[in-house]
């Protein structure tokens, strides 16, 4: 059961040193859980990532609570146990947040014209924009796109397929819902 413990460490860390939101927050996770902990594997990981976006309310939540579950039950406790370490990590990784979010709320308000408080937050930017990317690079990944040596046609459907949801989006404002739909038809049918 330390892995219940570890779990409540490891989110409450990612969840107090995390800016920009759940996409900021991919990579963080990312490397506790994969590189440093080995509690998942990049594929499941990326499995996460997938449903943690096509489920409703917060990805860097959903995420927390997928990765705590499959966790505990990769560590060979049963499924039950693996409720319990999905329930953890995602307490963990709003609590300590939300009360410093709480307690400074008060002091931003007042203070949100001052010139200390806006330099803050203009240094917080470019950071946001690394772990974005980072986010964006990390799902850029052989499990996501294929790889050209192991399965030419699937790495070239994947690049056509977000190339048309990037032009789709970007050029012709077709609306990401409606995109998302049109994509995993795609999907379906080619694959």
């Amino acid at each position: 059961m330390l892995i219940l413990l570890k779990l409540f460490i490891t989110f409450t860390k990612i969840g107090i040193f995390n800016f920009g939101g759940g996409y900021a927050m991919l990579s963080l996770i990312q490397d506790e859980v994969v590189h440093k902990n080995h509690w998942l594997t990049t594929a499941e990981f990326t499995d996460i990532v997938a449903i943690s976006q096509s489920t409703p309310g917060p990805i860097g939540i959903n995420c927390a609570t997928y990765t705590g579950y499959t966790a505990v039950v990769n560590e060979g406790l049963p499924a039950w146990v693996g409720v319990i370490g999905a329930l953890i990590a995602s307490l963990s990784i709003m609590w300590l947040p939300f009360i410093l979010m709480i307690a400074i709320s008060r002091y931003l308000i007042k203070n949100k014209d001052s010139r200390h408080v806006k330099s803050i937050f203009a240094m917080l930017r470019p950071a946001i924009v690394g772990l974005l990317a980072a986010a964006a690079i990390m799902l850029m990944s052989v499990e996501n796109f294929g790889s050209p040596s192991q399965n030419t046609f699937v790495f070239i459907v994947s690049i056509i397929i977000f190339l048309f949801a990037f032009i789709g989006t970007r050029l012709f404002k077709v609306h990401p819902i409606l995109m998302i739909l049109l994509c995993g038809v795609a999907g379906l049918l080619i694959y």
